[in-house]
């Protein structure tokens, strides 16, 4: 049933959507906006790209686009959508759609012209929505009271909208997370426990988009206690989940003042030790640079729990800003929530405070005390930079001349690093 609700939104009155709107309803065709874009505009928060439904076929949308000079890209024609780029601006609009059949992600699907029914083979009720030219809502399936109570709900029977599609267990969490409060809606969240199964046919990458997503939301934290306490979180990551832990490091991001991160949150719900990691990693088809950053917070990261500033000046040195910071957050997450966070506080903030000064000696500097070229010299240099690094950094000549002699003795007395 259409709303009588007027959403003042300043995007619908000028810029690149209007533009698009306008340039689509005429000639007995009509469009609107729908989806993230109008839910996030009704609770008040950013929009990010805004997504447009037509009447129109794909054809046609190509057609009026090319009349007007606009940029028409066909990224997903045969499922009835086309990119329009308005001053380097992307708006995908899509053709209105009704599944014919329906088995999965390969549910056959037929063009149409039905509001109601484009309406109702989305996943959940907020997500539903669209609005027109003139800002009138359209609620074909309860999803503004679903944004008024923040509860996500999926559209009609849950088992059926999950058949679907098995990553629709992933975003009900996940939209949950960052739009929902309370409790999860009941009867989604049986379903989902009932459909757990379907997780494994999903690919790596699927999962780890949504679940990079989830991490970062405002409510994280109680949407993956939902999940484990649902048996959901195992088929994924295949090892325990540390529920406690990540509560205590999204505590720690914010009294830092730090962005949500998403591998750093991965890092402290999933990894205990390095081979945690590894498999957490390789289950979810991590890039390189989010498998190494996992890999390295798990690296004995108990180490760093009770370091002295010395101590933890020469950490700092070895794995660079980043890498210490994620690292001395998972030993604070795991930490078993000690009353006093001052001292944790005070090592996180050892950046901001202090930077590292670069090695100063040079391998000239043990050429000339007779080491020949070769792997001697790197041992050499490796031997002094340790040197070095127990002497506290110091940059005077006659400290880092001491440093040397006395590391080309060691050696020559050693033979061996």
């Amino acid at each position: 049933m259409s709303g009588a609700r007027v959403l003042d939104a300043p995007w619908l009155k000028s810029g690149p959507a209007a533009r698009v709107l306008e340039l689509l309803n005429s000639d007995g065709e009509e469009a609107r906006v729908v989806g993230g874009s109008v839910r996030n505009a009704l609770l008040n928060i950013p929009i990010g790209d805004i997504d447009i439904a037509t009447t129109a076929l794909p054809e046609e949308v190509m057609r009026r686009a090319k009349s007007a000079g606009i940029k028409g890209v066909p990224t997903g024609i045969e499922h009835g959508t086309v990119t329009l780029v308005i001053d380097t601006h992307p708006l995908e609009v899509t053709t209105l759609r009704e599944d014919t059949e329906t088995f999965g992600r390969k549910a056959k699907v037929a063009f149409g012209r039905d509001w109601v029914r484009d309406a109702e083979r989305r996943d959940f009720t907020i997500n539903g929505l669209s609005v027109d030219a003139e800002g009138r809502l359209h609620d074909h399936v309860g999803g503004l009271d679903d944004i008024a109570a923040r509860r996500v709900r999926f559209i009609g029977d849950p088992n059926q909208r999950i058949s679907e599609d098995y990553l629709r267990i992933l975003r009900f969490f996940r939209i949950h997370a960052a739009y929902g409060a309370g409790e999860p809606d009941r009867a989604g969240y049986l379903a989902c426990i009932s459909a757990r199964a379907g997780l494994a046919a999903l690919s790596s990458e699927r999962v780890r988009a949504e679940m990079l997503k989830l991490m970062v939301a405002d409510g994280a934290a109680a949407s993956i206690a939902a999940m484990v306490d649902g048996g959901l979180l195992l088929p994924i990551f295949g090892g325990v989940a540390y529920t406690g832990p990540l509560r205590a490091m999204i505590s720690a991001e914010r009294a830092l003042g730090l962005a949500p991160d998403p591998i750093r949150r991965l890092g402290a719900l999933a990894v205990a030790v390095t081979e945690d990691a590894r498999r957490v990693s390789t289950r979810l088809r991590l890039a390189n640079a989010e498998a190494k950053a996992l890999d390295s917070m798990g690296h004995r990261w108990w180490r760093l729990a009770g370091m002295d500033e010395a101590t933890a000046r020469r950490r700092l040195y070895r794995l660079g800003e980043d890498r210490y910071r994620d690292r001395l957050l998972l030993a604070w997450a795991r930490s078993g929530g000690e009353a006093d966070a001052s001292p944790w506080q005070k090592l996180a903030t050892l950046p901001q405070r202090w930077s590292a000064p670069k090695f100063p000696l040079k391998a000239a500097d043990f050429i000339s005390r007779g080491v020949a070229h070769g792997p001697q010299l790197g041992q050499v240099l490796g031997l002094a930079e340790d040197a070095w690094l127990a002497a506290d950094f110091p940059l005077d000549e006659p400290a880092l001349k001491a440093i040397a002699d006395q590391t080309v003795i060691r050696f020559n007395r050693d033979g061996r690093p």
